[in-house]
């Protein structure tokens, strides 16, 4: 491995862990270099980098490199990413994934709105693996709603996008979907002390918090809309149980959440009671 390499991942090492900080040298170097990580490793002399270190200094400020190089990689998918939209994260791609798989049962194409669709992230997941299905994606910020178009665009898939505010009464006809699915602020305006800098700093609040004395807000909004028979949602770890409180109160059936891959409660699925 260059030197370069490890001389980045010392100086990361002042503010990241060992894994963390080597990572993040090898997309440093493969981004700046235009090398592949293969030859990166294998090469034993030092390599120039012009600005090498105005991108240290950003990464010594917790700056996410996604935010840094302006597009990340999530589900085979290559998106751009602004600090109007948050970084896609694993959990969310097991939310898509869940969706997928259940939607694939379908024998026919259906119609899916995806709430919140900050980069347009699942949205755009769902529509590259169920070509046939109607996808739609809100966001209440024009600013996301641009980025995820761009995606879109990026990644060759026809979507309908729409400004929308799910917390206000939507036109009737705006409420005929067969699954709508969100992941919507959650984490309470409390919580914000703990996290991690790279997220409170960049990352958008209004994608993020919710306030303290109301973090069901907008899964309470959109299961009130009566949007599609079928909800899935990304929720907080410590939430699941009052998710499903809220979803049986509002009219929900057969309420099942899910644990992701490192066991935390991050998913839910709902089905609306229909009266005959």
């Amino acid at each position: 491995m260059s030197p370069t390499i490890h001389y980045i991942t010392r100086i990361l090492s002042d503010v990241y862990s060992p894994d963390e900080a080597r990572a993040l040298a090898l997309w440093v170097t493969e981004e700046l270099t235009g090398k592949s990580r293969g030859e990166l490793l294998l090469r034993q002399e030092p390599i120039e980098i012009r600005g090498l270190d105005a991108y240290l200094r950003r990464l010594l400020d917790k700056e996410p490199i996604q935010y840094i190089f302006g597009k990340t990689e999530w589900m085979g998918l290559h998106l751009r990413v602004t600090r109007d939209t948050l970084i896609p994260r694993p959990e969310t791609c097991e939310l898509a994934e869940w969706v997928i798989r259940d939607a694939s049962s379908q024998s026919k194409s259906q119609r899916i709105v995806d709430i919140g669709t900050g980069s347009g992230c699942i949205a755009i997941a769902l529509k590259k693996r169920l070509p046939l299905w109607d996808v739609s994606a809100w966001d209440v910020s024009e600013e996301a709603l641009a980025v995820a178009k761009e995606n879109a665009i990026r990644n060759g898939v026809e979507i309908t996008f729409a400004q929308r505010d799910i917390t206000q009464i939507l036109d009737s006809g705006e409420q005929h979907f067969d699954i709508a699915v969100s992941n919507p602020p959650y984490i309470p305006e409390e919580e914000k002390a703990t996290m991690d800098a790279n997220v409170v700093r960049y990352e958008p609040a209004t994608a993020l918090f919710v306030p303290d004395h109301n973090p069901l807000l907008f899964y309470r909004a959109i299961a009130r809309q009566r949007l599609a028979p079928t909800l899935y949602f990304e929720i907080h770890e410590r939430m699941g149980e009052k998710v499903r409180e809220m979803l049986v109160s509002e009219g929900y059936k057969e309420v099942e959440i899910r644990r992701d891959s490192y066991g935390k409660e991050r998913m839910v699925r709902a089905m609306l009671i229909v009266d005959s």
